[in-house]
């Protein structure tokens, strides 16, 4: 009987100790979880203020990253008007967010442009911008189709044909989300809270 009372007791306390781990679960997104991608590890540019910037820079925030451009007719306001929204339903909670806009015409799109841009949506907003090998190189880097398309004779006048959807990191620097575009402020605000 002292050897089932004692295996009994044993068993109860494996059990009890196991107990916390049945409740850590994966967090449930919103957005697409792509945790553990083996590409989007970081970048190296310019921040419309003139200084040279990496994924590094923003460790111990939650950072989200989108790709555009200032001349984007409807695609890039929407999406930066978006991300203000979703900044103020943060609250304070805001603070540890970082919001990163990388150009997609570097042609146009200059340190002062994107100085009077960018920032116009939220005063935290960064934008960055690179050279053309530069922005092909991050563009690469984070798998980020884009393609001029001419609008007319002017060989000045153009469309940039891009990927419409943001990357998330956690405080780490690691890629957790794809954040579609089609996605609503509440749920993205829901996700990154997660991520805080």
């Amino acid at each position: 009987m002292k050897k089932l009372l004692s295996a009994l007791i044993l068993g109860a306390a494996v059990l009890a100790a196991g107990c916390d781990k049945l409740s850590t679960k994966a967090p449930a997104f919103n957005n697409t979880d792509i945790t553990g991608l083996d590409y989007a590890k970081g970048f190296s540019l310019t921040d419309h203020t003139g200084k040279p910037r990496t994924l590094q820079d923003f460790r111990g925030k939650v950072v989200l990253l989108f790709f555009g451009y200032t001349q984007c007719p409807d695609v890039c306001p929407t999406t930066m008007a978006k991300m203000a929204t979703v900044m103020k339903d943060l609250g304070p909670s805001s603070k540890d967010v970082q919001v990163l806009f990388v150009t997609l015409d570097p042609e146009r799109d200059t340190q002062e442009l994107l100085a009077a841009y960018v920032p116009a949506f939220h005063p935290s907003f960064i934008g960055l911008y690179g050279n053309q090998e530069a922005t092909a190189r991050t563009a690469k880097e984070f798998k980020v189709f884009y393609s001029k398309r001419p609008s007319g004779d002017d060989p000045k006048n153009y469309t940039v044909d891009h990927m419409t959807g943001s990357y998330v990191f956690d405080r780490e620097g690691r890629v957790r989300l794809l954040v579609r575009h089609e996605s609503e402020p509440g749920a993205i605000a829901a996700d990154l809270r997660q991520l805080l």
